[in-house]
């Protein structure tokens, strides 16, 4: 498989993070050091503080970019450079944290003195930059950025509550328990990166029909108001369009994701395209009209492939490692609003569903819905499910279909939309606009569990600190229709016709 490249320029952070991987590269991707044998062997009173220390599974840090809200145009591009440097760092000190087991065991307070630290003191430094910029340009910022500088290590199975949704799955130890009782190093599942493990599976069987209590993710379509779809063919990713570029959340940095993403439609996509890049560029779908980019984080089977980017940034130098796996089927599909007709979108409009840091930032915007095909009835948000033979795969979002009417971007990147209420209205001070849905069914050899192990899993790629966890799997989306193709999605819905 290829990527597409154009002349691209490297942070300094970021550069530093690939050295530091480069270090640990061997065997396809990311190996990272296995000490759990030696931390956790009875050695007298050492015993009790290396298994203390090998708990300490990933970093925790606050999501600075999510807090921010006052941020004038002028400053955005510099603020979102400042954020993906701050994530590169989180990403150097998962490094860091992996890769000294060892000393970790032997002294209780290495992770706090030597890791969460040192961390602070970078993180600070760039939060007072990006107050800076904002003042600059004209903002107000929030002179309380600073409180969110310290990070804190936090246990694999341990992850942030963000308002109360479980899926129904909290039984039959689903959600994991005492990490160090199962004989599992969390840096290591067996496959030579850390997650995802046996916990974040669970038998699509097991699953309690129409369980999941998700707060977003509401389908925007029902029986009233514009009932109709418009769906767009983009394909599959045919032209292997892959780069771990995030355009929307870090335009003009290299491997702003820190995760590799499949593209469709458009075909110009990655950290440096503009607007009219975008525009004049070709597209995938059949309707040429649609020069939209959609894309999401890779599948991966984690059965020893050497792919293309396996010593890359965002690939395996970053703990991403195995076959990816391109969709069998990938539905793009627009639907209308149970309360009324639907107004166009604007063109360039940006939209982020799901959190790509959800595991450590809770589930609060967590979105994308699992489940099997012959059981769509069963949906998990925070387990990837085993499906029977023969059944598929399926990953399916809904996106926020309620704009502020005004900007086509904010400066968290989520401000300016919304979801639609629990009777399928929007909020006040926002209108219905088509809603994407996107259903992607992949064919995957089931994973096998047994003993506590996960042999050849499938996972998402994801920021390394995020341990593949399937709650991280999140979709974006730029709309780039033309304007005829734009009145012809809504006129097509608020007629209550199915179109494409």
């Amino acid at each position: 498989m290829g990527r597409n490249t154009r002349k691209r320029r490297t942070p300094l952070a970021t550069k530093i993070v690939a050295g530091a991987a480069a270090l640990a590269v061997g065997g396809g991707g990311l190996v990272w050091a296995n000490f759990y044998a030696s931390a956790h062997e009875d050695h007298g009173g050492h015993n009790r503080t290396r298994a203390a220390g090998a708990q300490v599974a990933t970093i925790d840090c606050p999501d600075v970019g999510q807090k921010i809200r006052d941020v004038p145009d002028r400053a955005r591009g510099e603020v979102d450079g400042e954020l993906a440097t701050m994530d590169s760092q989180i990403t150097d000190a998962y490094q860091r944290l992996a890769t000294t087991r060892r000393a970790q065991a032997g002294d209780s307070q290495f992770v706090q003195n030597s890791i969460l630290g040192p961390l602070k003191d970078r993180r600070k430094a760039i939060i007072d930059r990006i107050q800076l910029e904002i003042n600059r340009a004209g903002g107000r910022a929030d002179d309380n950025l600073d409180e969110l500088a310290g990070c804190q290590g936090r246990p694999a199975d341990q992850q942030q509550d963000g308002g109360g949704q479980d899926d129904g799955q909290n039984d039959d130890g689903q959600n994991g328990g005492d990490q160090n009782g199962g004989g599992q190093n969390q840096d290591d599942n067996g496959n030579g990166v850390a997650g995802p493990v046996a916990d974040d599976f669970i038998d699509i069987n097991d699953v309690q029909p129409n369980s999941r209590n998700s707060r977003n993710g509401l389908a925007a379509n029902g029986d009233g108001g514009s009932t109709g779809t418009f769906t767009t063919d983009c394909g599959v990713n045919e032209n292997n369009l892959f780069n771990s570029d995030n355009l929307i959340a870090a335009p003009g940095v290299d491997n702003g994701a820190h995760h590799t993403h499949d593209y469709v439609g458009n075909q110009d996509n990655d950290a440096f395209s503009s607007d009219e890049d975008l525009a004049n560029a070709d597209t995938s779908c059949q309707n040429q009209g649609d020069k939209s980019t959609y894309y999401w984080p890779v599948l991966r089977l984690q059965d020893g492939t050497q792919e293309f980017d396996a010593n890359d940034q965002g690939g395996g130098a970053e703990g991403n490692i195995g076959k990816i796996l391109k969709p069998a089927q990938a539905e793009l599909k627009f639907v209308g609003s149970q309360q009324g007709d639907v107004v166009a979108m604007p063109k360039f409009l940006r939209i982020i569903t799901g959190d790509a840091k959800s595991f450590t930032n809770g589930d609060a915007n967590a979105n994308t819905s699992w489940s099997c095909s012959g059981f769509e009835d069963r949906q998990v948000t925070d387990k990837y499910p085993l499906c029977p033979e023969g059944s598929q795969v399926l990953r399916t979002t809904n996106f926020q279909s309620c704009w502020d009417g005004q900007n086509i971007d904010s400066a968290n990147h989520r401000d300016h939309m919304a979801f639609v209420q629990e009777d399928g209205s929007c909020p006040e001070g926002f209108q219905a606009v088509p809603q994407l849905q996107v259903r992607l069914a992949y064919d995957i050899p089931t994973p096998t569990v047994e003993n506590g192990q996960v042999q050849n899993p499938y996972a998402v790629d994801s920021f390394p600190e995020q341990l593949h966890k399937p709650i991280t799997d999140h979709n974006d989306f730029i709309n780039v229709m033309d304007e005829d193709l734009m009145n012809e999605v809504v006129d097509c819905i608020n007629r209550g016709e199915d179109c494409q």
